[in-house]
């Protein structure tokens, strides 16, 4: 209890509002710590018991278990790759999935099929399986049973989440700062603290007859939520960074850190609905009209591996 509490509290004066002039961010009343203060007050018992399952085992579906097992087994640099397809074949969705893509036309332009987890590893690299994995798992927990409430909502959640993952690799292949593949799994789980909010949210009706506490909670409660889930699941700290700023203003003049990439990424998807579905647009500044247009052709190149992406993901 005592570490639980510590952690809600840090959690409860470490979050701040975003600011109202980025279309991307989520404004809300809460600017003083009265307003904090009562807000945590609504919502204590849920996060009370989301920092219990921080300070132990992260109360999630199994798959995600076995895609932090890979990732886990990715960062021994003497892993080998039987090691590592032994991982992987633990997971027969991480596992037919990885095979599918492959198998696909962009790993595999000459048709020579892929049949086992060790050449498909080999094939694909360790980035792709490490972000695919994950991606799966987050996948698979929106078909949980936790979630049937609010199935709407987090299937639009996560549609943003593979924009914002897409429009993020694009920008990092582009720019030629970062490796791709960081700024595509950076983006998938930006918004996993949302995710685990509804997962937990199952379990208090008050929410499901209550939209706007529920609306309350994701706005005032994802960023923190989400960082503190990165760092209990051991996510390098540059996608900490990403995740628990990502509503902040950053640089999208010169992106130069996966923070700043996903800021700006999050910014070009959601020029047409905020992340979190039914809270209103704030109207562009000139500055972010003029930013929206300079990479405009992003979206465009990000449309195939979006699609690519969701592909991948099928069933």
């Amino acid at each position: 209890m005592a570490a639980s509490s510590a952690w809600f509290r840090s959690v409860t004066w470490s979050r701040r509002p975003s600011v109202a002039s980025n279309s991307s961010s989520i404004s809300w009343n809460a600017t003083s710590r009265a307003d904090m203060a009562d807000t945590a007050n609504l919502h204590f018992p849920i996060l009370d018991d989301i920092a219990r399952d921080l300070a132990g085992d992260v109360n999630f579906p199994t798959c995600l278990d076995a895609a932090i097992l890979v990732r886990n087994t990715l960062k021994d640099p003497f892993a080998e790759l039987a090691q590592v397809a032994k991982v992987i074949s633990v997971e027969p969705l991480i596992c037919s999935k990885l095979l599918r893509m492959a198998n696909s036309i962009a790993y595999n332009p000459y048709g020579r099929e892929v049949t086992d987890v060790a050449t498909a590893v080999s094939r694909l690299g360790l980035d792709v399986v490490r972000t695919t994995s994950l991606a799966v798992a987050l996948d698979q927990m929106l078909k949980s049973r936790n979630l049937r409430a609010y199935e709407p909502l987090a299937k639009q959640v996560w549609q943003h989440s593979i924009q914002v993952a897409a429009i993020a690799r694009v920008l990092a292949r582009r720019l030629g700062r970062l490796n791709p593949d960081e700024a595509l799994l950076a983006g998938l789980v930006h918004d996993i603290g949302i995710f685990y909010l509804l997962y937990r949210a199952a379990d208090y009706p008050f929410y499901q007859i209550d939209p706007d506490a529920l609306q309350a909670l994701l706005i005032g409660w994802h960023e923190s939520t989400g960082e503190n889930l990165l760092h209990a699941l051991g996510m390098p700290e540059t996608i900490i960074d990403a995740v628990r700023d990502h509503d902040q203003p950053s640089n999208v003049e010169n992106p130069f850190t996966v923070k700043d990439m996903i800021y700006f990424a999050n910014l070009l998807a959601s020029r047409d609905e905020t992340e979190i579905p039914g809270t209103p647009l704030a109207p562009d500044t000139p500055r972010q009209q003029h930013d929206r247009e300079r990479y405009a052709d992003l979206l465009a190149e990000a449309a195939d591996d979006v699609a690519q992406l969701q592909h991948a993901l099928a069933g």
